[in-house]
């Protein structure tokens, strides 16, 4: 198992990526710490951890309050990865000049805040240790222009950059930081909740996120966690500074022109 012997916390554990990534870490070995403010979700993704047969701590922690985290990761004691998937509250549906400030700040604000504090309060306790791996969350809009994303797109390269220059510092005493880059993914809550809810006009926009991919579809929940348990192993001992690609190319170049289906060029 790639992650045996391991100790992970994850902030956000009740969202159903967080919930992915958690149950991936503990199926690779990980003693998971799932942490966040609802203790019903929490739970629950404990509940299917606990029924693989894997352990698993809970705790409620406000991933925006520096006490709750300090305190918590002193009761942790060894941290060897620290995930942060906790939601931004950003809106996503209006151009940048018919948005209130409030809205375009909020998810830049929230996002900047708990990144640094779960970052830099695992880092200290990953210096004192010499080891240690912390992963950061964005999505396509940190790679490249996207209208209608409000202050969602700004925050994801602010986050890029936090995880960039905090593993430019933390570098020398054995601690790695790295960012995953998501295309977004069908099978999250919020897709799914969107899908039920908007009809042929969210199924539309669907199909023009997977148009847009090199690969013609979207990353699912379980390929982000394959890239988490990847990077947060030793297999990945040598990458950090950088943010890991997981949009099936989307943030390399726009493939909407690309029909789905091959076809094969004949010689002339």
């Amino acid at each position: 198992m790639l992650l045996s012997g391991k100790t992970a916390v994850i902030y956000g554990a009740g969202g159903s990526l967080g919930g992915a990534i958690a149950q991936a870490f503990a199926r690779e070995g990980a003693f998971v710490h799932l942490t966040g403010r609802n203790a019903a979700s929490v739970n629950q993704t404990a509940e299917a951890i606990r029924k693989a047969g894997h352990q698993c701590h809970t705790a409620i922690v406000d991933a925006l309050d520096a006490g709750a985290i300090g305190r918590h990761l002193e009761e942790v004691g060894k941290v060897d990865i620290s995930f942060n998937a906790i939601g931004w509250e950003d809106r996503q549906d209006q151009p940048l000049t018919a948005m209130s400030a409030e809205d375009f700040l909020r998810p830049v604000r929230r996002a900047m805040e708990t990144e640094f504090l779960t970052s830099t309060a695992a880092a200290r306790v990953m210096m004192r240790q010499q080891s240690g791996v912390i992963l950061t969350l964005t999505a396509t809009p940190g790679g490249i222009g996207y209208p209608h994303v409000g202050g969602f797109g700004p925050a994801c390269c602010a986050v890029e950059s936090l995880a960039r220059n905090l593993a430019s510092e933390v570098g020398a005493h054995g601690v790695r930081v790295v960012n995953i880059r998501s295309g977004g993914s069908p099978d999250s809550r919020v897709f799914r909740e969107a899908l039920e809810n908007g009809g042929a006009e969210v199924k539309g926009f669907m199909d023009k996120l997977e148009a847009d991919t090199m690969l013609k579809q979207m990353p699912m929940m379980n390929d982000i966690a394959q890239a988490a348990v990847f990077l947060a192993s030793d297999h990945a001992a040598k990458i950090t500074g950088i943010t890991l690609d997981v949009t099936c190319g989307t943030t390399a170049a726009l493939n909407y022109m690309v029909p789905r289906v091959p076809f094969l060029i004949q010689p002339s």
